[in-house]
């Protein structure tokens, strides 16, 4: 496997982001997504699949819970499209099965994905951090599909405004909106 590139850890660029999951009650999760470097995060919404509860579950039967393979990969796919294609260079997940579809996830968002080492949760560090903060507001052993995905955005943005000592006392949302600002003035420049 191809590591990491050496500029993710300096964390000077944006654009490197580390994903998770959150798991809750009854095979519920939440996506994270955090950026090294703006600690920007977005929450990705997975909702169970149509059936859940319905259709038994089986050994290699569907995966329903909403964070299979496929619903994973569809649903990150649709997540990184709402940001610029300059804020997604690469994604590190953990060893998870959910994102075992990550060569179709890389070819149809270009967003190459790396995985940590086994038992190496700081090669995520950021996004473990904040997998901690989102548990103030998604506890440990509750249902996580009974959050919708508008109210998944509200905890992601109040995450978003709160400062960070890391950086400066900016919010994460002010961190990214000046890159983005650099990157659209630096590219003006080269056109003008």
């Amino acid at each position: 496997m191809e590591p990491r590139p050496a500029e993710v850890d300096d964390r000077a660029v944006p654009g490197y982001w580390e994903g998770d999951l959150i798991i809750g009650l009854n095979r519920s999760a939440i996506g994270t997504l955090v950026e090294r470097s703006t600690r920007f995060t977005m929450l990705v919404h997975l909702p169970r699949e149509k059936g859940y509860g319905l259709i038994p579950r089986t050994k290699n039967g569907p995966a329903l819970a909403g964070y299979g393979a496929v619903s994973m990969t569809n649903a990150l796919k649709k997540t990184v499209t709402d940001l610029p294609i300059e804020l997604w260079r690469s994604l590190t997940w953990d060893r998870g099965k959910e994102l075992s579809d990550h060569a179709r996830f890389t070819i149809e968002s270009g967003v190459k994905v790396f995985f940590a080492d086994p038992h190496s949760p700081w090669q995520r560090g950021t996004n473990e951090n904040t997998n901690g903060l989102l548990r103030q507001y998604f506890p440990k052993g509750t249902d996580l599909s009974r959050w919708s995905a508008h109210e998944i955005q509200a905890v992601a943005n109040v995450l978003n405004m709160r400062p960070r000592k890391t950086l400066g006392w900016k919010t994460p949302a002010e961190a990214l909106n000046e890159y983005l600002k650099s990157v659209q003035q630096s590219s003006v420049a080269t056109t003008g």
